[in-house]
This record gives C-alpha cells, sequence and structure tokens, in this order.
C-alpha cells in the first residue's frame, strides 16, 4: 500500500543477492556487543551527587583476556571501510561528487546525534532551573556522553573516505600497512622517548588503518584480497595479531619505558590506556579479530540466508545508532532508580557485584527500549 512503510519482513524479501550480508551482520553484532559490555562492566560510584561508572577489568585478576574479545570497536571500523567503499562506488556511478558523499555519510550520522545532544540540554536546562544539581549528571566522566568520541573520530574517517580511497587504488594493502607503521613509531615516541601529547596521533592513524582493512574486503567481490587470503591466510592473521598482543603486553618485562596494558579497555588502575589514545595494541586487536572474522565468516554467510536471523540483523542495523547513542542514557537511569533500593552499591568485584550483573545487564536494556521506540525515527525518517 502507498504511503505505508516496509516492514523487516519486507525488507529482508527485498534483499538483493549481491548484498554482502555478513557486513550487515559483524555491524549489529559490533555494536550490540559494546552495548551489553558496557552495561556489564559497570562499577558504580556517587562522589557529591555525582555518578562515576568504572571498569570492572582493572579490579577482577585475570578479566582483561575478555578485552581481547569483546572489544569489538576495530570491527565497526573495518565494516565502515567495507560500506563507505561500496557507497562511494556506487555514488561515482550515478553521478555524484565528494561533497555530496560526505555530506549523505554524515548526515546518517549527525541526525540523531543532533536530536540525542538536544534532548540532554534540555534536560540540562530543566534541571538547573529545578535547582536539581545537573552538573552532578552531565559532567560525569562517562554518563551519558560516552559514545560521542567514537562518533567524532569515525566522523573524521568518514570525510576522508573519498581521499583514503584513492591511495587505496593506487597503493593498496601498502596503505594500512604504512599506516601501521605509523603507529608504530609514534608509539615509540609515546613511551620510549616520552615526546608529550604525540600519542593522540594514533587517534587517526590507527583508526584510519582499520578502516582502509575493510577496502581490501570490499573491492572485488569474491576477488578482494582479503577474500583470497583464504584460510591460511586468516589463520595467519589471527596468530600474527594475538602474537603482536602478547609481545607488546609483556615488553615492560624487558623495556620499562614501553609499557602496554593487558587490557584493551580503559582501566582506571593503569598508568596508561590501549584506547585512549589507541596504541599499536588496537592494530594487533584489530588483526587478529579481522581474520577470525573471515575465518567464520562462511558458516555465518549460510546462517544469514534463512529468514530469521536475517531479519533479526536488519532489525538492530535499522535502529543501530539510536541504540548507540542512547544506551548509557538508559543506564543512567536505571542507576537512578535502582540505586535508593540498595543495588548497584558495591565499588569493586565482589560476589555480589557478580550476582547483580542479570540485573544490571537487563534493567538497562528495558529502560533502552522505550528511548529507541521513541528516537529511532531520527535515525531513518520515513
Amino acid at each position: 500500500m502507498a504511503g505505508v512503510p516496509p516492514t523487516i519482513a519486507d525488507l529482508a524479501a527485498a534483499t538483493p543477492a549481491t548484498r554482502d550480508r555478513y557486513v550487515d551482520f559483524l555491524r549489529a553484532f559490533s555494536i550490540v556487543t559494546v552495548v551489553l559490555g558496557h552495561y556489564f562492566i559497570a562499577l558504580i560510584h556517587w562522589e557529591d551527587g555525582r555518578i562515576f561508572v568504572h571498569n570492572v577489568v582493572g579490579h577482577q585478576s585475570g578479566l582483561w583476556l575478555a578485552t581481547w574479545v569483546l572489544q569489538v570497536m576495530p570491527l565497526f571500523f573495518f565494516v565502515g571501510g567495507f560500506s563507505n567503499l561500496v557507497g562511494w562506488r556506487s555514488a561515482v556511478t550515478s553521478g555524484g561528487t565528494v561533497g555530496g558523499f560526505v555530506a549523505a555519510r554524515l548526515r546518517r550520522l549527525m541526525r540523531p546525534t543532533a536530536v540525542f545532544l538536544g534532548v540532554w540540554v534540555i534536560i540540562e536546562l530543566v534541571l538547573r532551573v529545578a535547582g536539581a544539581g545537573a552538573d552532578g549528571v552531565l559532567r560525569s566522566t562517562f554518563l551519558p556522553f560516552g559514545p560521542m568520541w567514537f562518533l567524532v573520530v569515525y566522523g573524521f574517517v568518514v570525510a576522508l573516505a573519498p581521499a583514503t580511497i584513492r591511495l587505496h587504488d593506487r597503493f593498496g594493502w601498502r596503505v594500512p600497512v604504512a599506516l601501521a607503521s605509523g603507529v608504530a613509531i609514534v608509539d615509540l615516541l609515546r613511551f620510549g622517548f616520552d615526546v608529550p601529547g604525540i600519542g593522540w596521533v594514533n587517534l587517526a592513524l590507527v583508526w584510519l588503518a582499520i578502516h582502509q582493512v575493510g577496502y581490501l574486503y570490499a573491492d572485488g567481490g569474491a576477488d578482494a584480497l582479503l577474500v583470497r587470503m583464504g584460510r591460511r591466510g586468516w589463520g595467519f592473521m589471527i596468530a600474527s595479531g594475538l602474537g603482536l598482543l602478547i609481545v607488546l603486553t609483556n615488553l615492560e618485562l624487558f623495556m620499562d619505558e614501553l609499557f602496554y596494558p593487558r587490557s584493551m579497555v580503559g582501566v582506571d588502575i593503569e598508568p596508561v590506556s590501549n584506547m585512549s589514545p589507541p596504541s599499536l595494541a588496537i592494530i594487533g586487536l584489530a588483526v587478529w579479530q579481522i581474520g577470525l572474522a573471515m575465518w567464520v565468516r562462511e558458516p555465518i554467510r549460510r546462517w544469514l540466508s534463512r529468514p530469521g536471523p536475517w531479519q533479526g540483523t536488519i532489525a538492530v542495523n535499522s535502529v543501530i545508532m539510536t541504540v548507540f547513542l542512547w544506551h548509557l542514557s538508559a543506564l543512567l537511569v536505571t542507576i537512578i532508580a535502582l540505586h535508593p533500593l540498595g543495588l548497584g552499591q558495591d565499588t569493586t568485584a565482589t560476589a555480589r557485584w557478580w550476582l547483580e550483573r542479570p540485573i544490571w545487564v537487563i534493567g538497562p536494556l528495558i529502560v533502552l527500549a522505550p528511548l529507541v521506540a521513541a528516537f529511532r525515527r531520527f535515525e531513518r525518517p520515513g
């Protein structure tokens, strides 16, 4: 019927045979993992009416190993590289311009983000007028604006996509190798020579390098370099990525000045972080995770050919930005609701903290559902 938006089933039925469903799955998987991970690892602190969320990884022995699997931001940037190259090729074919392509891509990010920020500005104003101590919420270290760093960096990478695609067309795999080499040099200056502020250069180099690897999957279909590598090549990526992580996270045994934390997420007890700014360890993480993603690609693609899994993937992707933007707001509301009931009181990884984990995963998801229902329209108008 004219004017009636298509259902998820309609979209699934209309999926062209040429679409790589696995890319959509990886995008959904990475964001869902980030959301659930944030809920799971939260150590809640109240200080003078302000809410802080710290990371349990630094307080529980051995939990850092889970971050080698569940820190999946590299997968999102890898998928972004695939999508941006495919989108650029389509834009060029239809006579599009660089400005039009970048504007269209950024608009998809900025529209729901502008609504998110606008709502929180209103909340800030209302709380200030009411004298409810809004500074305690909005000046927190993490809630509710944790996603903002990612959106700024990803927007930067998208804006450079036409230029980095031209580099890919000319130099291929040499571009991510060069960028990764730059990351190593920056780390050497950062850790070995204590050059102030130099580590923040890697905020661009690391994510551009991983994004560039996505081009190696997108360009050429079945003949794409990352596809042609086959299981032996993917196995080499897994082994070399893990090997690099093992070497880097044990360097302090031989050279005190070269210290890489074992955790791939920031923890409050470490003097430095592998994520802020990103280090060469994130390159190792990306190499092993992308190798693993390629290794399991075929069985998951077969699974996605079934209606149920593919419709679920479409459903998640249809609200993915909304979920990402609002998931920490949902956690904040849950904290405010449950803390007076005696939940979320432990500030370290006690037995009680572990027993409460189902509540602190399910509770924010329940709060998140109506937020997604209310704001999803701004992600995909019409």
